[in-house]
C-alpha cells in the first residue's frame, strides 16, 4: 500500500519506473509499477521484483520516489511545500494576497489566500486555476462571488 505524502496526490500508475528509498543493501534499486488499485487511504501497488510476503515485508517503510517526467502534469498545482507563500493575483481584481494553507479534499484541492480581501478559499479547478509558474505569482480567474464586492 502507498500513501502519499506532505499533501500531494496518489500519483502511482501501472508503467512508471520508482526508486524505492532506502535501497536494498543487495538487489535492484529501481522497479516497475505493474499493477495499481485504489485501497482506502492509498493505493495497491505491485512492484516488479516483489513478488513474495518476505519481499513485501522488507519494503515497508520505504519511500517510493518517481522520475519527474513521469509525473503528472498538474502536479505543481498540488505541492504543497512551492505553493506555501506564492502570491496570488486574479485576472480581474488584482493582488489577492499569499497563500497560507492548502487543503486536500476528495474533489479538489482548496487554497487558502489571506490579503488584502481577508481569508479567501479557492478551489483548484481548471476553470479557476490553470497554470502554476516556476517562480513569480501565480494568476487565476476566481468565479463570480469568490471575491467579496468592494463597498462604494
Amino acid at each position: 500500500m502507498t500513501v502519499p505524502v506532505h499533501g500531494l496526490p496518489s500519483v502511482m500508475r501501472a508503467g512508471m519506473r520508482v526508486a524505492l528509498v532506502p535501497p536494498a543493501l543487495k538487489g535492484d534499486r529501481w522497479h516497475l509499477v505493474t499493477s495499481v488499485s485504489e485501497g482506502g487511504t492509498g493505493q495497491l501497488v505491485s512492484l516488479s521484483g516483489i513478488s513474495s510476503m518476505g519481499d513485501a515485508e522488507a519494503v515497508v517503510g520505504t519511500f517510493v520516489l518517481a522520475l519527474e517526467d513521469q509525473l503528472p502534469p498538474d502536479i505543481a498545482l498540488h505541492d504543497a511545500h512551492d505553493l506555501l507563500g506564492r502570491e496570488v493575483l486574479d485576472q480581474g481584481r488584482g493582488n489577492l494576497g499569499s497563500i497560507v494553507e492548502v487543503m486536500t479534499g476528495p474533489a479538489n484541492d482548496v487554497w487558502v489566500i489571506d490579503g488584502a480581501y481577508g481569508e479567501l478559499l479557492v478551489p483548484v479547478i481548471p476553470t479557476v486555476v490553470t497554470d502554476v509558474p516556476p517562480e513569480g505569482p501565480v494568476v487565476i480567474s476566481a468565479p463570480e462571488g469568490l471575491v467579496p464586492e468592494e463597498e462604494s
